[in-house]
């Protein structure tokens, strides 16, 4: 969990972790994952993977549900991974809740790196990679780290990192913080104390949506940000913007 020393300790008053809308990557992997290819057909780099069509409308469909929200629950700051996908979700969805937020751009949000597995398909990493994949399914994935790349406890360093200035920096504040599936799940991680085990049993249990809302809301008698809902996504596509859970 994050640090806390008492009922003053800096907090936001809330906490939405999001993840971003479907990009041309997803599209893109569950392709290349359909037909059996070995690597994605995609020639962006991944931190300059745009949104699809879908993944726009997604991030108006957020837009539309944080406007129906009570005034004071709307988010007053964001922070988001500097990744495009990430900015143009959290821009297209400010824009049309029609909100002019502060906001931090902050790398250590930003999606896993890969390393020399980027751009490879479960096959393609068996078929180029064996030694890997065999090290991989000894190690784990929560410790598993490809060369040139992180592992699920890379990403945790720099995320307890960011999220404890996102404490520092954002007291008081109603925090949109604008990232990837696995910051979603490692926040989770850090703000509940999970372990290994816990936190791959809910990566496991559903894939953490596309524009879904996992949020977060300061608890005085507990002196902690307490989880109020995870992975509730609103409308997929243009059908009125009532937040649901959608399950698999």
């Amino acid at each position: 969990m994050l640090p806390r020393t008492g009922p003053s300790a800096p907090s936001p008053a809330s906490l939405w972790v999001v993840r971003h809308g479907e990009s041309a990557g997803n599209v893109a992997r569950d392709t290349a994952e359909l037909h059996g290819h070995e690597r994605l057909d995609l020639s962006h780099r991944d931190v300059d993977v745009p949104l699809s069509e879908r993944g726009e409308r997604q991030a108006r469909a957020l837009g539309r549900w944080i406007a129906d929200q009570p005034e004071d629950e709307r988010p007053t700051v964001l922070w988001t991974s500097p990744y495009v996908r990430a900015r143009q979700t959290a821009e297209i969805a400010l824009e049309t809740a029609a909100l002019d937020l502060p906001r931090v751009v902050d790398e250590r949000l930003r999606e896993r790196e890969f390393g020399v597995l980027d751009g490879l398909t479960r096959r393609g990493i068996t078929a180029h990679y064996p030694e890997e994949s065999a090290r991989r399914a000894a190690l784990g994935k929560f410790y598993h780290r490809p060369p040139g790349g992180e592992s699920w406890t890379d990403v945790l360093q720099r995320l307890r990192s960011a999220l404890d200035d996102v404490r520092l920096d954002a007291d008081g504040e109603r925090v949109l913080l604008m990232a990837h599936q696995v910051v979603v799940l490692l926040t989770r991680y850090v703000l509940e104390g999970m372990d290994e085990h816990q936190v791959l049993a809910l990566d496991a249990e559903a894939e953490v949506l596309n524009c879904a809302v996992t949020s977060y809301r300061y608890d005085a008698g507990a002196g902690r940000l307490v989880l109020e809902r995870y992975n509730e996504a609103a409308s997929l596509d243009e059908i009125p913007p009532v937040l649901r859970q959608l399950r698999p």
